[in-house]
Formats: structure tokens, C-alpha cells, sequence
């Protein structure tokens, strides 16, 4: 599929995920499963070099001009200057952008014809390793991802394209950076996206280990903690994201 985006950007297509049932890590005990319809995902996280060429185009999103209410003073804090990556953007400007608000990584998609996945739409892609679309029982599955989250973020983030490949065709998932979702906050509390209307307070302390569906997960545990610590203007050295699409009529992939 080929994306047009407002500000006459197009983009190529990714790779389908096929979508089907899934319970959410906090979803009610008994709780049906949800239905993650299929949809289309980037290979990879947006990189440096894809978000200069944003910038670019959109003079309002350059480092020096970007509104303090859409982003905090970290925002591209890692780039040399309005149109320069510098050494952050890494080797041809492949690593990964990260510094960027949820505000701007939703403008990023929307200017390429996307949008930023949803958090079932992510979580359902990322339980998925090289030969398995659910690998979340596979303890070495589990420990890889793990093992990633206890180690500190380099200065200079690798290429995309570095960690395993999923069965989807998906890189990146897991073992590069943590990625902003549409409704990141919906499971804890009402805020910016403006799409959540009640308050969850499951992974508070004690009751979210009480009301998680899956106690082993522990991985997906991490990601919502860390995503309920966020807050839309917030700019982190280890967050990026990536584009995804509901798929066009017709498409048979």
C-alpha cells in the first residue's frame, strides 16, 4: 500500500499482522479476549534521517521551534541543531530517532498517511518471536527481552534493523527502544490523548500484580509501568515509535 501524507510525503507500506484474539495483560479476570484486527506496521522504527526529512517539511517541528506544550526542553536533544543529527542520528542517520513527544511522533505519522499503532495493536505484534506469532510461554523468549531492559542505553543508539526479525517480518521490537503507542496512558488514567475516560488503577503496587492476566509476563509489565510514568510533552533518550495503518479494502497480502 502506498501512503500519502498531508504534507505530500509518501511512504511504502510495511509488514501485515494478521491480527486475531488477545487479552491484554490487565484485562479483567474472565475477561473474552479482544479482537486485534489486521493491520499494517513499519518494519522498523522511524529513524533520524526519515524524521530530518520531517522536520524538513514541517519548519514548526524543528528543534528550535517546537511549541513547549507539545514537548518538553529535551525534545531531539541528541541532534547537533535544527537540521543536523550530528553523531546522535548515528551511522547515515540510521539509529532510531528517540527525544520526540508523543505529540510529535503522532504529527510524524500523520504527515506520511499513518498513525501510531494502538497499545493492543503493539502489544499483539510484540509477542511475537522469528517462527511463532505468540511467543510470550517461551521462557528464552521472555529472558532475551528482559535481558534488554536491564541494560543502560548507549550514547549513540544502533541502526535499525539490529535486533531479530519477528515472524511478521517486524524489526526492532524489542532490544533497540521503547515505543510510543496512540492511547499509551488509556490503562491508568485519563490525559492527553483524550480518548480514555476512566481511571484503572490496577498497576498500582500490590493491584497490579493482582489484576495482571498473565503473572509471568513480566516484560509486559515493564512496558505498561513505563508507559504510565510518560506524559505526552515528555521527551526520553530511549523512547522512538513507529507508523502503522489499518489496512486498504482489498488488500490480501
Amino acid at each position: 500500500m502506498l501512503g500519502v501524507g498531508v504534507c505530500g510525503a509518501t511512504w511504502a507500506g510495511g509488514e501485515l499482522v494478521s491480527g486475531g484474539p488477545f487479552t491484554p495483560l490487565f484485562g479483567a479476570k474472565g475477561q473474552a479476549p479482544v479482537d486485534v484486527e489486521a493491520f499494517d506496521l513499519d518494519t522498523y522504527p522511524v529513524t533520524n534521517g526519515e524524521y530530518l526529512e520531517f522536520v524538513r517539511r514541517v519548519e514548526k517541528w524543528r528543534r528550535s521551534k517546537v511549541p513547549p506544550i507539545f514537548s518538553d526542553a529535551g525534545y531531539l536533544g541528541h541532534w547537533s541543531g535544527d537540521l543536523d543529527p550530528g553523531p546522535g542520528g548515528g551511522v547515515g542517520n540510521r539509529s532510531p530517532v528517540t527525544n520526540v513527544s508523543w505529540f510529535a511522533a503522532k504529527a510524524y505519522c500523520a504527515s506520511v498517511g499513518r498513525r501510531l499503532p494502538t497499545l493492543e495493536e503493539w502489544e499483539f505484534a510484540a509477542r511475537a518471536s522469528e517462527d511463532r506469532t505468540d511467543a510470550v510461554d517461551d521462557p528464552a523468549f521472555r529472558e532475551r527481552i528482559l535481558s534488554w531492559y536491564a541494560r543502560p542505553t548507549g550514547e549513540t543508539l544502533p541502526p535499525v534493523g539490529s535486533t531479530f526479525r519477528n515472524v511478521y517480518g517486524v524489526f526492532d521490537l524489542h532490544g533497540l527502544v521503547w515505543e510510543w503507542v496512540w492511547d499509551w496512558n488509556s490503562v491508568l488514567v485519563t490525559g492527553e490523548s483524550r480518548a480514555d475516560v476512566a481511571v484503572d488503577k490496577q498497576l498500582y503496587c500490590a493491584g497490579a500484580a493482582a489484576g495482571a492476566t498473565d503473572l509471568s509476563d513480566y516484560a509486559a509489565f515493564l512496558r505498561y509501568a513505563m508507559r504510565a510514568s510518560l506524559e505526552a510533552r515528555y521527551t526520553v533518550r530511549n523512547v522512538g515509535f513507529r507508523c502503522a495503518a489499518d489496512l486498504s479494502p482489498g488488500d490480501t497480502r
